[in-house]
């Protein structure tokens, strides 16, 4: 049996199951190739492949081996140093005719591949080319616009909110749902709830918002940070297609218009006035209509939505997750609050990092190299730090009659004679940095401080000592 058992990574069972349809005759192979985003003749290639190999024609015959028409790596970074010293400032072509006659044969586009990740050459900007209007995709489910729409909604009587809305650009077809804002969590789980219904989608086509796309901070970095849902999109296989304008997603920016329109007039007629009444009025009266009336038929009737994979836990995916390292007494530090982690102790749990996920349901996983931890919450993280108190709050035992006699023989001009010491002082042996504890009265003896040894009054040395001031001793005496 483990003969016959063959790994396939998620884009070759994706391959797999697109050029099924190809052998039975049920789909064509151009058709095949805009879905798997390939060329014809290699689609042609792996139907072959599949005919002779079976399944196993579509895992790649260099799995593991290095390619075979890379460049040796001492050639190249030969190349980049004679560029460094001789042809520095040179254009790719340019410095490929003259490398060329050096004797290192290297087409400009290669070389201008080695000096960008050498980060010598910065690429052009290039022109604005001209716009048409693009075509509706073929096959349903290939790609899907997502956007969110800010109205006022229930005109007054309920909580602000936001529609979003998930519309196939093959069909039309929308899946949309009323939240409290446009937020990750939103689009998690409208995107949750349609993956469940259709499967998962070739391509997401939305606008730069921060949820999709992370702001670029730092003018030296290369490439900005990953945002949540973009992580989400990698880890389920869809790709992520970021708008220029709200024109170049005209179908779903429409269907804002038809809601704003007709929506809000249907929700005024059921009474309406929180977040559970319109999304049960968007449910049962608007999505059966517009799926009805505005929708159209693709070109093709093949369904491009993929299936969940085994392996692909939805819950654990469409989720907030965060980065925290294990201190030595197995405790994580989240949102100022402490929490330990239960045994087992598994191999590089201590010291190491563990993922924490926030899930749309509102419970809390921590995972450690695809194992689930268990945990109990501990408290907050201040508790555990003993806090200096405030050394305005330090009495110092005076009582409150004290304080006021104090105060009354300050105003005659008076001494204040029980008035203590203050909070904080320099003490022996403390470095002043914390007031946590005060500073002892002058009044009192520091016991705990070691006194140097002198001797007691009978001691020989005084005898000897008082001799010699009283009267110069003999030498002859001494010397008996």
């Amino acid at each position: 049996m483990e003969k016959d058992r063959i790994e396939m990574t998620q884009r070759e069972r994706d391959v797999l199951k697109v050029m099924a349809l190809v052998l039975d005759g049920k789909r064509t192979q151009v058709e095949a190739g805009r879905l798997l985003r390939l060329s014809v003749r290699q689609v042609r290639r792996i139907h072959r492949r599949l005919e002779k190999d079976s399944d196993r024609g579509v895992v790649h015959r260099l799995r593991g081996q290095p390619s075979n028409h890379r460049t040796d790596p001492v050639v190249r970074q030969q190349v980049v140093e004679l560029y460094k010293v001789r042809y520095m400032g040179f254009g790719p072509t340019f410095a490929s005719e003259k490398l060329a006659a050096d004797g290192f044969a290297v087409s400009d586009e290669t070389l201008r591949n080695w000096l960008l990740d050498a980060k010598i050459w910065q690429p052009k900007r290039q022109r604005d080319v001209h716009r048409q209007r693009r075509d509706r995709r073929e096959c349903f489910g290939e790609l899907v616009q997502a956007d969110g729409s800010h109205h006022d909604w229930l005109e007054g009587r309920g909580p602000r909110m936001v529609l979003v809305v998930m519309i196939d650009d093959a069909t039309s077809k929308v899946s949309a749902r009323f939240y409290p804002g446009e937020t990750t969590e939103a689009y998690m789980d409208l995107l949750g709830r349609y993956m469940r219904k259709h499967g998962r989608m070739v391509a997401m086509y939305v606008d730069r918002d921060s949820i999709f796309r992370a702001e670029k901070h730092d003018p030296y970095e290369e490439s900005p940070g990953m945002t949540q849902f973009k992580r989400a999109m990698n880890e389920l296989e869809i790709g992520l297609i970021l708008a220029q304008s709200p024109q170049a997603k005209g179908r779903v920016e429409r269907c804002h218009q038809t809601a704003q329109d007709r929506l809000v007039k249907e929700l005024r007629l059921a009474g309406a006035n929180n977040i559970d009444q319109a999304n049960d009025v968007l449910e049962k009266v608007f999505l059966p209509w517009f799926n009805r009336r505005c929708t159209v038929k693709p070109a093709s009737v093949n369904n491009a939505h993929r299936p969940l994979h085994q392996s692909m836990n939805l819950s654990a995916i469409l989720s907030i997750q965060d980065k925290r390292k294990v201190t030595n007494d197995y405790t994580i530090r989240l949102n100022n609050m402490i929490y330990q982690i239960l045994p087992p102790a598994l191999p590089g749990l201590r010291g190491g990092c563990v993922t924490i996920e926030h899930r749309l349901d509102g419970s809390m996983h921590v995972r450690f190299k695809g194992q689930y931890l268990k945990y109990k919450l501990c408290g907050p993280s201040k508790a555990s730090v003993a806090l200096p108190p405030n050394p305005r709050s330090l009495s110092h035992g005076q009582t409150p009659a004290d304080r006021n006699n104090n105060a009354s023989r300050k105003k005659e001009g008076q001494a204040d004679a029980t008035a203590g010491p203050c909070a904080v002082r320099l003490t022996d042996g403390c470095s002043g940095r914390t007031p946590a504890v005060p500073c002892p009265s002058k009044c009192v003896k520091n016991h705990n401080r070691k006194l140097s040894w002198r001797p007691p009054a009978e001691h020989p040395w005084r005898k000897f000592k008082l001799k010699r001031q009283s009267k110069k001793p003999d030498i002859s005496t001494l010397v008996k």
